[in-house]
């Protein structure tokens, strides 16, 4: 499959409560660039269609993102994961424009270093009857692609858990793909981890 036929949903409306109190996405990574920005770049460069899910009240400004970014709002992020995935995904639905699409790439904001060679692994298993998840070292990581057939049980979910459950029901449509690539499984929960990530 081409990217072309996925929609990349760039998650980044949690509170990050492990990282203190600043606002663990205006993070500066070694390379001297915010961590939230880092990590649209990267999903932008890759992906056609992808969309930057946050919460209602973030502004693009303020992250130094352009006015051209596509935002989509998470209104019940304060639930966990699994409640921002649902918002976005019951929006990706029901936009025409994204018809053609046949599934959608779930990355997380705090995970700026996959490389673009493990993407061109992952999304060439991906269509729309399978769940595709890269590993590395024996430990899965993101972005987690989802076919749409399973995009109905994505807009129901709740809590923090985010896909793991539909995976759980569906393992006969799941696949992994192991990479050696330690950006899959690199995110930054602590401040400690920021010089760690890159």
């Amino acid at each position: 499959m081409h990217s072309d036929r996925i929609v990349a949903l760039l998650m980044a409306a949690g509170t990050s409560q492990r990282f203190g109190r600043r606002d663990k996405r205006r993070a500066l990574l070694p390379n001297g660039q915010m961590l939230l920005k880092n990590s649209v770049f990267h999903v932008s460069a890759f992906f056609r269609n992808w969309r930057l899910v946050w919460r209602p009240e973030d502004s693009l400004e303020s992250f130094g993102l352009p006015p051209s970014t596509p935002v989509l709002h998470a209104p019940n992020a304060l639930g966990g994961l699994g409640c921002s995935v649902a918002d976005a995904v019951r929006v990706i639905s029901a936009d025409p424009s994204l018809d053609a699409i046949d599934a959608t790439a779930i990355f997380l904001g705090d995970m700026p270093a996959i490389k673009f060679s493990t993407l061109q692994s992952v999304v060439k298993q991906a269509d729309r009857t399978i769940i595709v998840r890269p590993s590395c070292g024996g430990h899965v990581g993101h972005p987690v692609i989802i076919g749409r057939e399973f995009w109905p049980e994505l807009a129901a979910l709740t809590g923090d858990l985010g896909a793991i459950r539909i995976i759980r029901r569906n393992l006969s449509h799941y696949h992994e793909v192991p990479v050696a690539d330690r950006g899959v499984i690199s995110d930054v929960d602590t401040r400690e981890d920021i010089a760690r990530v890159l």
